[in-house]
């Protein structure tokens, strides 16, 4: 997208916070969900765009703050970490980052498809506008997502010279810094880069080790070269980034007292004990990028994406959130992926528009990582080395044609081909942790999982819409589509665990890779809507209704188990059976009233509202002693509240040659469950946050000062947490013992830890350009 040349036009939410616009624009809002420029209200697709400057206007730190006012999504901060990302839409995504599994999320940087979570909960500096498209995608975009798409977009250069510079310091002793800089090198190319500085104190603080708990240490940087565009018929647009992550480990807070320490819970939920500091957490994100597009003539454009990205990171895990090392997991992920993508694409202003297109893209996600019990059996470590390597290609098209002035229908198709190779590595070790991370354990046996394998999964998933717009400004439309998401291989898997027909009780190489793999999952979603700018351009509105029959859903998971008879850690795929996933959304962008105290100025209401009922419709899975039962009537689709709703009331109006303004935003999430099976102490009860923002801006955006509050009511509420306590394998009811207490199913202190949303921050953010 950043590569085309495009015209940039405000988002639905642009005038929330109130930016200096005029009243018609919700009648003019330009996006380019369908790989071309249009209104938003011509799009049959649920999208919602944000624009830099709404997004710096009310003071988004990061990519998961789409979430508070985007109906049914879920964007959070991966448990544990700083910079992992879980995203859900429409009760479709990924909580657990584990190798070999791609996100039901499609995250795109200036439209290359980021294949891995780490790294991904991308920072707010530079950026043009973030489109957020609900349902599967396929038939435009390079890679199949099954949930919807996150696109971010960084600004495309200026002809002339331009500094900007923009600081801010706040509570928590948070302060950031970020300096752009661009200019021309001749009449066709121009030369730009951001470095950016990012920086908070601590929620909490580690009892143990002293260090600062959830603080952030960033430093990234962007550079950009482009030539050609601005009314030339070529813009070639190369990028690179880097982003460095030496924050401390995210330690979560325990929930339940030790069970043999005694411990007791903390009171202030954002400190903790766990002791794990080894290796030192760090992330580490670079990649490039080399976008072309060419105007053929009569109609006909080409495009080229390149990406090459990489991304190491260490993470020292204290399941147990103690100082012992009853449950401590630290880990090495290393990901990289080289994507290809080549479009023709068609708009001649006659009834047919449409694109080709071809995508390839090869990656690998390598996982290490201890599992150290050392409280039981002198100190038993599972160690497990994961390679999982992904190749895929994929064909797609989607055309649309005016059947009459009113009525239009869009026809699509994709057909993916995915290859899943796996090497699996999984060795006990006993008195010490395994030598990759140096320990001085030793070896136990044999290998428990010593398995290499390769499968592929092919699929053809159609999309099609029929589109009805009685006048410009009102569209009524009906799609259907399908997505896709291979198969692959379980990389935290027992292989001596299969069960077997053998006589001698060791499973066969062929029933080993049975019992690792794990289906496809696909998706039928149906969905009908309306797309409307009222009252000459004072209201937009968006309604949605939907239904999602969802097959095969794949849920990773971890679990205590034995192995040869020893109590330990095993990685668990399920392929529940089938989820059924209906529900309406509504947004709205008003402006109530204009110069009603002063001359030009605006008072503005933006809503959004969303409703889902996500069920499972079967769920089978292995009970000991009883085989295959259906426990779907127990099982809850994680990450997806009920009900999510937000509403924002801004104001703005002229001060001298400037625009001040006010924005109040208050945003509502019904209950959450973080698993699929329920769990009364981590799951979060329905709660409201509640931001404002005040921005006085100078003339043709010279300088800006500002006043931001995040939480303002400083509410705590849970984003994920940890669980290894017993439960009753059908129902989920937690089981305790004869004293009252729950029963450890890995380590021996019980681990039962949350992990939290950050509470109330106050910052004042300053900008300056030239």
């Amino acid at each position: 997208m950043a590569c085309s040349g495009l015209a940039f036009g405000m988002p639905l939410h642009a005038q929330t916070a109130g930016d200096s616009a005029s009243d018609d624009d919700a009648a003019a809002i330009v996006v380019t969900a369908r790989r071309r420029e249009e209104r938003l209200v011509d799009v049959p697709i649920a999208v919602t765009t944000f624009s830099g400057a709404d997004l710096e206007k009310r003071g988004a730190l990061d990519i998961t703050d789409l979430g508070s006012t985007t109906p049914n999504i879920t964007m959070e901060v991966s448990r544990g970490t700083n910079s992992t990302l879980s995203a859900f839409i429409r009760g479709v995504g990924q909580q657990d980052p584990v190798s070999g599994f791609e996100q039901g999320v499609g995250i795109y940087l200036d439209d290359v498809y980021l294949n891995r979570p780490q790294a991904a909960v991308l920072d707010i500096y530079d950026v043009e506008r973030i489109e957020v498209l609900r349902g599967p995608q396929g038939t435009l975009y390079g890679r199949n997502t099954i949930g919807g798409a996150v696109k971010y977009v960084t600004k495309l250069l200026p002809q002339d010279f331009s500094l900007r510079v923009k600081g801010t310091y706040g509570s928590y002793d948070q302060a950031d810094g970020i300096v752009t800089v661009s200019g021309p090198l001749g009449d066709i190319v121009r030369v730009g880069a951001s470095v950016a500085r990012l920086s908070r104190g601590g929620f909490g603080t580690n009892l143990t080790n002293g260090l600062e708990n959830y603080n952030k240490d960033i430093w990234a940087g962007r550079g950009t070269l482009e030539i050609g565009g601005y009314g030339e018929p070529v813009l070639i647009r190369i990028s690179g980034d880097y982003t460095k992550d030496d924050s401390n480990p995210r330690g979560g807070h325990r929930l339940i007292p030790g069970r043999i320490s005694g411990a007791p819970v903390l009171d202030d939920v954002f400190d903790t004990r766990g002791a794990l500091n080894d290796p030192k957490q760090f992330v580490e994100a670079y990649g490039l990028a080399a976008n072309v597009s060419a105007d053929l003539g009569a109609g006909f454009t080409f495009r080229s994406i390149t990406g090459w990205r990489k991304d190491d990171s260490a993470s020292p895990i204290d399941f147990d959130a103690l100082a012992a090392v009853d449950v401590d997991v630290p880990a090495f992920y290393r990901n990289e992926q080289f994507s290809q993508e080549l479009q023709i694409l068609y708009d001649n202003d006659g009834p047919l528009t449409g694109l080709i297109g071809g995508y390839y893209l090869s990656a690998k996600a390598d996982t290490q990582f201890d599992v150290r019990l050392f409280t039981t059996l002198a100190g038993l470590t599972a160690f497990t080395e994961a390679n999982v390597d992904t190749e895929t290609f994929a064909v797609f098209a989607d055309f649309s044609y005016d059947i009459t002035d009113q009525l239009s229908l869009s026809l699509g198709g994709r057909y993916t081909w995915d290859t899943r190779r796996a090497g699996i590595l999984r060795q006990n070790y006993l008195g010490g942790g395994s030598p990759v991370f140096g320990g001085a354990g030793v070896p136990l046996g044999a290998p428990s999982t010593n398995f290499n394998g390769e499968r592929d999964f092919n699929k053809f998933t159609p999309r099609v819409s029929l589109s009805f717009q009685p006048n410009r400004d009102h569209n009524i439309y009906a799609s259907f589509s399908q997505g896709f998401k291979g198969g692959g291989f379980d990389p935290r898997g027992v292989g001596v665990n299969a069960p077997t027909t053998n006589p001698s009780g060791v499973p066969s190489e062929a029933e080993v890779a049975a019992y690792l793999s794990f289906r496809p999952e696909t998706v039928d979603s149906y969905e009908i809507g309306y797309k409307g700018n009222l009252l000459d351009g004072a209201v937009y509105l968006a309604l949605a209704a939907f239904r999602m029959d969802y097959k095969d859903v794949q849920i990773p998971g971890s679990a205590g188990c034995t192995v040869g008879g020893i109590p330990t850690f095993c990685g668990i795929i399920t392929n529940a059976g089938k989820a059924r996933f209906q529900g309406v959304e509504a947004e709205t962008n008003i402006r109530l009233a204009r110069s009603f105290m002063t001359a030009g100025d605006r008072l503005t209401f933006a809503g959004s509202l969303g409703y889902i009922d996500a069920k499972y419709k079967e769920y089978i899975t292995q009970i000991a002693g009883v085989g295959p039962v259906d426990v779907a009537d127990f099982r809850k689709v994680q990450n997806t509240p009920r009900w999510t709703a937000s509403g924002t009331l801004a104001y703005v109006t002229p001060i001298g040659d400037g625009d001040l303004n006010l924005s109040s935003t208050v945003s509502w999430r019904g209950r959450t469950y973080q698993f699929e099976i329920p769990n009364p102490y981590i799951d979060q009860s329905n709660y409201a946050l509640w931001d404002a923002s005040l921005v006085y801006t100078a003339p043709d955006d010279r300088w800006s000062i500002g006043v931001h509050g995040k939480n303002l009511t400083d509410k705590r509420y849970k984003t994920s947490g940890y669980t290894f306590v017993a439960a009753d394998p059908r129902t989920g009811a937690l089981i305790r013992n004869a004293n009252g207490n729950l029963t450890p199913t890995l380590g021996t202190e019980g681990t039962l830890t949350a992990f939290y949303g950050n509470p109330r921050q106050v910052f004042v953010t300053a900008t300056l350009g030239f």
